[in-house]
């Protein structure tokens, strides 16, 4: 039997880490702690991204979301679905995948790019964490650790 994440298909890309069911909870409970503190009447539990489209986390839409998400860079990115049972990390910014409600983020948390089955009317939402300056400082200097590692493996360093 195929498991459902073998499914789970996505453009660019490499699979770095496979969370547990588990995991993907928990991680779900530090994207709330992050984006929905202010999300009380909102339903959530159905989607997370009500909490942008409910205005209650500020954020961008629509084809403005889409320009910020192609700005911004990390050391890897955290897929998540919706439903909660699966998430993954992978070593590229997805542009495509086949979940139709997901978030993308990295994995401290410093943006987040909500996609919606609404996308158009909806969706899709992109997110600066409230400590971004200092999370995107940590991801950009992780970046140029692994671009000198990768300077140095071609010169033959170990």
């Amino acid at each position: 039997m195929v498991s459902k994440r073998a499914e789970i298909q996505f453009q660019p890309g490499s699979i770095t880490r496979q969370y547990s069911e588990e995991e993907a909870v928990c991680l779900v409970t530090r994207w709330l702690e992050a984006f929905g503190m202010n999300r009380q009447g909102v339903n959530s539990k159905a989607f997370l991204w009500h909490i942008f489209s409910a205005e209650r986390y500020s954020c961008v839409s629509g084809s403005a979301a889409l320009a910020q998400y192609a700005m911004h860079v990390a050391p890897e990115y955290v897929i998540l679905s919706n439903d909660r049972k699966f998430a993954f990390a992978i070593d590229s910014r997805p542009e495509k995948c086949s979940l139709l409600d997901y978030y993308v983020f990295p994995s401290n948390l410093a943006w987040t790019m909500a996609f919606t089955h609404e996308d158009g009317w909806l969706g899709p939402y992109f997110a600066l964490h409230n400590d971004f300056a200092k999370l995107n400082e940590a991801n950009l200097a992780n970046l140029q650790k692994i671009s000198e590692a990768k300077a140095a493996k071609l010169k033959g360093w170990h």
